[in-house]
């Protein structure tokens, strides 16, 4: 492995950095990735400033590549300085396990209780649709939706680049996906100056999200339906990784997602996301028991794999 990590010294670390995460959540001052994100504005503000089309695909590659490599080679100097010590805390920062749950079960709990306003509030917190109008439905769909999604992006990703690279190989793609998530837009200001952001994302993205689908398969209520919803309802989807997680996700859970979504005043219908009913309160738990399913598996990959390599080594 690129980290020079043994198989046993990974196994390890991704547990112990699941564990952190669970027991202490997001740092609630100085989280590196809240300093990342104002860093990442700053360059923003300053490069993305007109000109050409190509001038601004060239700012958006310099954009990125201030952004990301500095601090991406800062952190594979910390661990080849610091060993593991400096790998777990990578690994931690960069994990948002905890926060997938903190964030989407209240959300439930409003729905449960009745109460539409805070959860139409809470949800407004995690996407970027509009939610003041929204039904007890729109805003299941959107906590299960964001929970398939982010599992991929906020666990498995980071757990993946663990394994391929250590902590570096984990904040790297956590700062590529975190710039994904702030200039990866469509719109007039970041079609350009966010085109590598979104393509970098795409390519690293590209493996973990097939595996995380894949495991949503294996883990599935219905798990010929998310298969097969996986493989028809992908393609169409706008994102090319987005797609087979959502729809083996959905699949998976025995809804319907996708569909109508309304942004900035605009209603967009997207394709279809799974198949069977639509989205309930209950859902959301659902959804997130098989993100916590998913995260045990791989971990449990990891383990077996280390143990293994160490019985073939004795």
């Amino acid at each position: 492995m690129l980290s020079g990590l043994t198989l046993a010294q990974v196994a390890l670390l991704l547990a112990g950095g699941v564990l952190l995460d669970l027991l202490l959540g997001e740092a609630r001052r100085w989280h590196p990735l809240v300093g990342f994100g104002k860093l990442a504005m700053r360059i923003e503000r300053t490069l993305n400033c007109g000109g050409g089309r190509h001038a601004r695909y060239l700012r958006g590659v310099l954009a990125w590549t201030l952004a990301v490599l500095p601090l991406a080679a800062l952190g594979a100097l910390l661990c080849a300085g610091a060993g593991l010590a400096a790998h777990a805390a990578l690994l931690y920062f960069c994990l948002g396990f905890r926060s997938l749950r903190d964030h989407n079960l209240p959300i439930a709990q409003a729905l449960a209780s009745g109460d539409l306003a805070q959860a139409r509030l809470l949800t407004a917190r995690i996407v970027s649709r509009d939610t003041a109008g929204a039904s007890e439905a729109d805003l299941a769909k959107a906590s299960a939706e964001s929970l398939l999604e982010n599992g991929n992006d906020a666990v498995f990703g980071t757990l993946f680049w663990f394994v391929a690279a250590g902590g570096a190989g984990a904040l790297l793609f956590r700062l590529a996906n975190t710039l994904d998530a702030m200039w990866g837009y469509k719109s007039t200001r970041y079609l350009q100056f966010g085109w590598a952001a979104a393509r970098i994302d795409d390519v690293l993205n590209y493996v973990p999200a097939r595996l995380t689908a894949l495991s949503y398969v294996l883990l599935a209520d219905h798990r010929r339906a998310a298969w097969e919803c996986w493989r028809a309802q992908a393609p169409g989807w706008p994102s090319p990784n987005a797609g087979p997680v959502m729809a083996s996700g959905a699949g998976a859970l025995g809804l319907a997602l996708g569909g109508s979504a309304t942004y900035d005043g605009v209603a967009e219908q997207r394709p279809p996301l799974g198949r069977g009913r639509a989205a309930q309160a209950g859902d959301i738990a659902r959804a997130w028991k098989l993100v916590r399913a998913t995260a045990a598996l791989w971990l449990g990959v990891a383990a077996t794999a280390a143990l293994i390599a160490g019985a073939l080594h004795a």
